[in-house]
């Protein structure tokens, strides 16, 4: 396979061109969405406006949402290819103290245009906002949707080692011989990348929190990590990757990486901006990147921020804890 980016600065395209390597959208995606051709794409992986009322999305009621996202459903569903997949990354609507799983509301549009769910991946990650009146949110889920049934999937990319490599066939004419794969074993639906298996179907990835070394001014910047995998799972070398909520760049990045063209659509200039230098950073090996199935932190208990305060422990003494 040829390289994509040979150069240490690689051209980003303002509008779509056949084969290009690197192409920003700017504008709603309702709108920029229209240039890209039919079936162009392989993956189209994204987060979505949640709803929320982050500072580039007005909070509306959910029904009116959702409605919203139709048409730019529809669009996305043009433009992925016949063995294409979609990757949509949603957490919760929350009303008046109420959660309404968005990943629920959302099945039924994609079903309405034909798409067929492949797995529901819970991602968890350990910080957030912590809730007062109900149990703080610690998992956002992937909803991965494919166009049809014969579809890119390459296990290949990614199997993992074998639990037990030792295990042979009881009985029969392999009785004795290894019964495992020697490439490692198929990953079921159930995964945990903190220990670089992915056989259950929790992604145990830290978000992209202040500490984070792929942290921006994006408020829900999700990591690079996260797309790194659906990236080499549902793609090949060459093959075009999607965002139409592209925020700051992370699946072009990610696309990048792994050898496949790009494109991404924003609305915010200033997002654009920040996406445009992290390509060109990454090019010239300076993006600071978590590295993929790297271990989640774990305090030894000797650092100061994991003991208990003397001031807690007074308290309980006392009793007014």
């Amino acid at each position: 396979m040829t390289e994509l980016f040979n150069t240490t600065e690689p051209e980003i395209h303002a509008i779509y061109k056949k084969n290009a390597s690197c192409i920003i959208l700017s504008g709603d995606a309702a709108s920029s969405l229209k240039e890209v051709p039919s079936q162009s794409v392989k993956l189209i992986v994204s987060s979505p406006p949640y709803n929320i009322g982050k500072e580039y999305e007005k909070g509306t009621a959910l029904e009116n949402y959702l409605e919203s996202m139709k048409p730019i459903i529809k669009e996305l569903v043009r433009i992925v290819s016949s063995e294409g997949s979609i990757c949509w990354q949603v957490g919760n609507y929350v009303e008046n103290g109420e959660i309404v799983p968005l990943d629920i509301s959302y099945y039924p549009i994609f079903a309405s245009f034909g798409l067929k769910m492949r797995n529901r991946i819970i991602w968890h990650f350990d910080h957030g906002l912590h809730a007062s009146k109900r149990f703080s949110g610690r998992y956002e889920t992937i909803c991965w949707f494919t166009k049809g049934d014969s579809y890119t999937f390459n296990l290949d990319s990614v199997r993992v080692p074998s639990k037990y490599p030792g295990k042979t066939h009881f009985k029969g004419d392999k009785r004795g011989l290894p019964s495992g794969n020697p490439l490692g074993k198929n990953p079921s639906d159930f995964w945990n990348v903190i220990e670089q298996d992915w056989d259950r179907l929790i992604w145990e990835i830290p978000n992209v929190k202040a500490n984070h070394p792929e942290k921006t001014v994006h408020p829900c910047q999700f990591p690079i990590e996260l797309v790194q995998r659906c990236v080499l799972a549902l793609t090949n070398e060459g093959d075009y990757v999607l965002d139409p909520f592209g925020g700051v760049g992370t699946a072009m990045v990610a696309a990048m990486m792994h050898n496949r063209k790009s494109i991404m659509c924003e609305k915010e200039e200033k997002y654009i901006e920040i996406a445009m230098q992290r390509i060109k950073d990454y090019a010239n090996g300076r993006l600071r990147i978590r590295p993929l199935g790297k271990p989640v932190y774990s305090p030894s208990g000797k650092e100061k921020v994991s003991q208990i305060p003397l001031f807690w422990q007074e308290q309980k003494e006392t009793g007014k804890a």
